[in-house]
């Protein structure tokens, strides 16, 4: 029977609530914010019958003042049916940070026309939510967090669930056709030896074991791609630690048709090994082959 893993983030507003959901997200929860707690079981309920929804994070706050003495039977009632349900609080100990945080966004805090004033807004909210607080299974005080510092602990306690783990797109492309504009990082391997001057193999691909072949009999390919691997063994698990959701690596050579496609599918190959999610592209096989 499929259990479905469900986080509510709730908490005052400006506290990073926003930046919760939307790590959430990227590391795949279904996510709806600022849905009424009255819908929560029925929205819940529907997820049950599809199996493509596992993990779901709903956002809480404020706003639904008037169904927020609902909210703990609601939870516990979800629970009794088997729900797997963590409730996360965003507070701010400090609320001349919470105003100072208002006066450079510029937005308007959600209970300040009823409040009469931002202060009076977070008390009130302060009030509200005090009992959701107290109910909650993890309280998050983000008064010394950016919204970087947030979002890596939000992916540290939930990045690894039901195996997540960080996609790396590996892209093989020429310099001769221009970097691709996405990557986050990019390898040259313009300093291997060439395929392109051994005249029977100018016309075949990265993707021919005779170009494999022939770029592991180099002394110089060992050495490379031993190196290059093992930067990214200890690079690629930092960047999951920040919340990455998407590392894209371009590696390139001249023309995109030998060296870079042969590395491409080495290190893709090496790293689905290591248990990441590999996809490849080769930018240029479309391309007639040309000096790579």
């Amino acid at each position: 029977m499929k259990t479905t893993r469900v986080v509510i983030v709730t908490g005052l507003s400006g506290s990073g609530k926003t930046t919760t959901i939307n790590a959430l997200e990227d590391l795949g929860f279904f996510c709806v914010d600022n849905i009424p707690i009255v819908l929560m079981d029925t929205f819940l309920s529907l997820t049950e019958s599809d199996l493509d929804i596992r993990k779901v994070a709903l956002g809480i706050d404020a706003r639904d003042r008037r169904n927020l003495d609902r909210f703990q039977d609601t939870v516990i009632s979800l629970r009794q049916r088997g729900f797997d349900i963590d409730v996360i609080f965003l507070d701010c100990s400090s609320d001349d940070i919470l105003i100072r945080r208002y006066s450079e966004t510029r937005r308007r805090h959600p209970l300040e026309l009823d409040a009469g004033s931002l202060g009076a807004a977070i008390t009130l909210e302060r009030k509200l939510l005090a009992p959701i607080k107290d109910f909650s299974t993890w309280l998050i005080d983000s008064s010394e967090l950016n919204v970087h510092q947030l979002k890596r602990l939000i992916v540290q306690s939930y990045g690894h669930e039901d195996g997540h783990k960080m996609g790396v797109n590996l892209i093989s492309f020429g310099f001769k056709h221009g970097s691709p504009r996405e990557a986050d990082w990019q390898i040259d391997c313009r300093l291997l030896p060439n395929p392109y001057f051994v005249e029977e193999l100018r016309a075949k691909t990265g993707l021919d074991p005779e170009i494999q072949t022939w770029l592991e009999s180099k002394p110089e390919w060992d050495g490379f791609l031993d190196r290059l691997l093992g930067l990214l063994r200890f690079a690629v698990p930092l960047h999951v630690v920040e919340g990455k959701p998407t590392l894209v690596i371009a590696i390139g050579c001249t023309g995109g048709q030998h060296r870079s496609v042969a590395v491409c599918e080495k290190l893709a190959a090496q790293l689905r090994e290591d248990g990441f999610t590999v996809s490849v592209t080769h930018r240029e096989l479309a391309v007639i082959p040309e000096e790579s």
